[in-house]
């Protein structure tokens, strides 16, 4: 039974290069997405962080500077 004619190696190579491209397409478009959802989330732990400093009365000086001497004082535990 006949199956068609045959693709030549050309028009094989240039089907993998368009699937090829069709993939990298849709890989930079989820990276895209991807990368939105890490600034979403890095966003929304910063918010929280940042009504945990306002819900504390605390500056944002003086929490830097506790945060210093925490990782001050565990350096030197670690030590």
């Amino acid at each position: 039974m006949p199956r068609g004619q045959r693709r030549t190696i050309d028009e094989k190579i240039a089907a993998k290069q368009e699937v090829i491209e069709a993939l990298m397409t849709r890989v930079e478009s989820e990276q895209r997405e991807l990368d939105e959802l890490y600034q979403e989330k890095k966003y929304k732990e910063l918010e929280a962080v940042n009504d945990l400093i306002e819900e504390t009365g605390l500056s944002v000086e003086e929490v830097s500077g506790i945060l210093q001497q925490y990782l001050d004082s565990r350096g030197e535990a670690a030590s």
